[in-house]
């Protein structure tokens, strides 16, 4: 197998730079949602399966981090034209702006700041099915997603504390997997879109087999340049790959696609067993 792209996400939920190679520390790629969103309406961290104008913005790290450095400035593009820094005085007007609900821009904060990290109650009156129905974007006749692969402490809080990551530090997709669900989509009869901007993948592997070839990788270990990964599990898929940004159109039915054809999931996350150099092009070995 090969590595065929490298994908980082300074800022959660939006758009991210494309890289030839990159340090994978033990938390993933350098930089990589290294910032996040706070609603100032709810009072909890937000992307955009809330907020989904998130996904039309875009986000680069000014320099590349020094040292420790966690939440370097980025340079947000909002998609209408205007660009602004995290640097800037003004920066959490415009967001609020541009998406038409309040919030601030925040940098990581050490894991003890649980508080910070923690997942607010839900309003009087609101279903919890209901509410991971919501977010998962699953139809009341669909399986939710087995909640207990995902980290325990998910449960009460956004992300693992001192992170912004939905659960692990690296999304890992094979081109076979993204050819397998478009396949399975046609063959039901759906015309949807399936672009791999939908499913921000941090890495992107190309391989000779057909089909959904990661989903056999969980609990096993990837070479890639001088890392070694551990793929922890499979990519349960939520709302977000169901938006519409920039060319890619609306359209609930890639869900409907992904619980028929793979369960919902597709991808997998990976934790970073020993840190090292990965360029695009490395060979990837299984063991």
């Amino acid at each position: 197998m090969r590595l065929a792209e490298i994908h980082r996400y300074p800022v959660k939920s939006m758009q991210g730079e494309r890289l030839m190679n990159a340090a994978l520390g033990t938390l993933g790629l350098p930089g990589d949602r290294a910032w996040a969103l706070r609603d100032e309406t709810a009072g909890g961290l937000t992307g955009a399966k809330k907020l989904p104008a998130l996904m039309s913005m875009r986000a680069r790290l000014a320099a590349e981090p020094a040292g420790d450095q966690r939440s370097p400035e980025v340079h947000i593009d909002l998609g209408d034209g205007r660009r602004l820094s995290s640097a800037a005085g003004d920066v959490d007007t415009a967001l609020s702006r541009a998406l038409d609900h309040p919030v601030t821009l925040w940098p990581l904060l050490d894991a003890d700041q649980v508080a910070h990290y923690r997942r607010e109650a839900l309003p009087d009156g609101v279903d919890e099915g209901e509410a991971l129905r919501a977010l998962f974007g699953r139809t009341a006749d669909e399986p939710l997603p087995d909640l207990s692969r995902f980290p325990e402490v998910l449960a009460t809080h956004h992300t693992p504390p001192g992170t912004y990551f939905d659960a692990y530090p690296l999304l890992i997709m094979t081109r076979s997997s993204l050819r397998a669900i478009a396949e399975g989509a046609a063959a039901l009869g759906f015309d949807s879109v399936f672009d791999q901007r939908r499913f921000r993948p941090n890495l992107v592997i190309d391989t000779d087999e057909a089909g959904f070839v990661e989903n056999g990788w969980v609990g096993r270990r990837l070479t890639v340049g001088d890392a070694e990964l551990t793929v922890e599990m499979t990519c349960p898929r939520c709302i977000m790959t169901t938006h519409g940004f920039d060319d890619v159109p609306r359209d609930p039915k890639v869900m409907r696609a992904l619980v028929q054809v793979n369960d919902g999931d597709l991808g997998v996350y990976a934790t970073v067993a020993r840190p090292g150099r990965i360029s695009a092009g490395d060979d990837v070995i299984l063991s």
